[in-house]
C-alpha cells in the first residue's frame, strides 16, 4: 500500500481499481502514512495556515426532502426559523469585529429568499465590508439567480454533490435528480465562482466503488473547496437507526481528497467535531485547512440540526472563535483570519488581476 500511496502523492491521481484496492486494504501503518503524505501535501501548498470562516445559518426551512437531513421538508417536528436580512447583517457586523474576512451564508432551500433579496443582501455586505469574501450555500437555483448573486459580489458557492454514485444519490434524494446536481456545479464554475463540492462518508449502502467515484469526480471537477464529513443520523429521518460513518474512514477520505486535489481548501467540519472530541484537529492533521466557527444568533443555533448531537450550539461567537483558535494552535497550526482564497482561484489570470486591482488579499 505504501508504494501506491507514494505514487498517488507524486502523480496526484489513481484509477478506480487502485482506489478501491487502497480503501479495502488500509491498515494502521498505511493509514498513518496516508495522513502523513496528505499533511505534507497541504503544507507544500498552504503551509500551516488554517483559515477561519464565519458561518451564518440563516434559515432551516427547506423544500427538499433528503432522507438523511434533519431539516428535510417532511420533518414536522423541526422548529423552523428564518433570519431577516437585517439580522444577517448584524451577524456579519459582529463577525467583522471579531476579525472574520469570509462570511459563509448557509440555509436550507428556502425560496422566501428570492434572487432580489439575496442580491441586495450580498451587495450590502460587500458595500459595508469590501475586504470580505461572501460564500453562499443555499442549494440549487437557476442560472439567472446564480449570475445575479455573482454580479452582486458573491465570490464562492458551496454545493456538495453528496455522492457521485447515481444509484446512491437517487435513493437518498427523492425530490432531486443526479443530473441536475452535477449540472448546477458546472454552471457555478462556468459563471466564475470559487466552487465547493463534497460528500458524506458512511452513507447506508455506500461502497468502496462509490467512494472511488467521489474522488474521481472531484479530480475531474477540480473544485476550490471540498467538504467531507461522516454520515451522522438524525432522529427525525428515515435513516435514524442506521450506523454513523466512522471517524477513521472519513479521515481517510479527507487525506485522499487532499492528495487528489491538492490546491483545494478543505474544512475540518463541525460534523467531525461531533463524531469525536478532537475530530476537527485530526482532520487538520489529515490535510484539512479551514474551520468555520458559528456566527448565527444563539437563539437559532439548536434549530439548525442536520444530524443529532451537533456541537457548539451554545457558545457565544467570540467564545467559539477564541476556543477554536487555541485548539488549532495546540494542534500545531496557525490561524489566518484573511480571505483565504483557493490556489486554484488565485492562479486564474483575469480573476487574480481583478482581485489585485480591487485591493483584495
Amino acid at each position: 500500500m505504501d508504494q501506491l500511496l507514494d505514487r498517488l502523492y507524486a502523480q496526484e491521481s489513481l484509477d478506480s481499481e487502485e482506489i478501491i484496492l487502497l480503501l479495502e486494504n488500509l491498515g494502521p501503518a498505511s493509514r498513518r502514512w496516508l495522513r502523513t503524505l496528505a499533511h505534507r501535501k497541504r503544507t507544500e501548498r498552504y503551509g500551516t495556515k488554517v483559515y477561519l470562516r464565519g458561518l451564518i445559518e440563516f434559515s432551516n426551512i427547506c423544500k427538499q426532502n433528503c432522507l438523511y437531513c434533519g431539516i428535510r421538508s417532511a420533518n414536522k417536528s423541526a422548529s423552523r426559523y428564518r433570519l431577516q436580512l437585517e439580522e444577517i447583517m448584524d451577524c456579519c457586523r459582529e463577525g467583522y469585529d471579531l476579525g472574520y474576512r469570509t462570511f459563509v451564508l448557509q440555509s436550507g432551500e428556502d425560496d422566501w429568499y428570492t434572487a432580489d433579496k439575496l442580491a441586495r443582501l450580498t451587495a450590502d455586505i460587500k458595500r459595508s465590508w469590501p475586504d470580505t469574501a461572501v460564500t453562499l450555500s443555499i442549494g440549487e437555483r437557476d442560472d439567472e439567480t446564480y449570475t445575479r448573486l455573482f454580479e452582486a459580489g458573491a465570490e464562492r458557492f458551496l454545493l456538495r454533490h453528496e455522492t457521485a454514485s447515481r444509484r446512491l444519490y437517487e435513493a437518498l434524494h427523492p425530490t432531486m435528480t443526479f443530473e441536475n446536481r452535477l449540472d448546477r456545479l458546472r454552471a457555478l464554475k462556468t459563471i466564475g465562482y470559487q466552487v465547493g463540492a463534497g460528500f458524506m462518508v458512511g452513507l447506508p449502502g455506500q461502497t468502496s466503488q462509490d467512494l472511488a467515484e467521489d474522488l474521481l469526480y472531484l479530480k475531474e471537477l477540480n473544485p476550490d473547496m471540498i467538504g467531507i464529513g461522516p454520515f451522522l443520523p438524525h432522529q427525525a429521518t428515515p435513516l435514524k437507526d442506521e450506523p454513523a460513518g466512522t471517524l477513521e474512514a472519513t479521515l481517510d477520505m479527507i487525506a485522499l481528497a487532499r492528495l487528489f486535489v491538492p490546491d483545494a481548501l478543505i474544512p475540518a467540519t463541525t460534523a467531525m467535531g461531533t463524531a469525536h472530541p478532537y475530530g476537527r484537529e485530526l482532520a487538520l492533521q489529515a490535510g484539512a485547512n479551514v474551520v468555520m466557527p458559528n456566527l448565527s444568533p444563539l437563539s437559532v443555533r439548536p434549530k439548525y440540526t442536520l444530524y443529532d448531537n451537533k456541537i457548539c450550539t451554545g457558545d457565544e461567537s467570540a467564545q467559539c472563535r477564541f476556543c477554536l483558535e487555541q485548539r488549532i494552535e495546540t494542534a500545531g497550526f496557525r490561524v489566518d483570519m484573511g480571505r483565504g482564497d483557493s490556489l486554484n482561484w488565485l492562479s486564474r489570470p483575469q480573476i487574480k488581476m481583478n482581485s489585485e486591482r480591487s485591493g483584495c488579499s
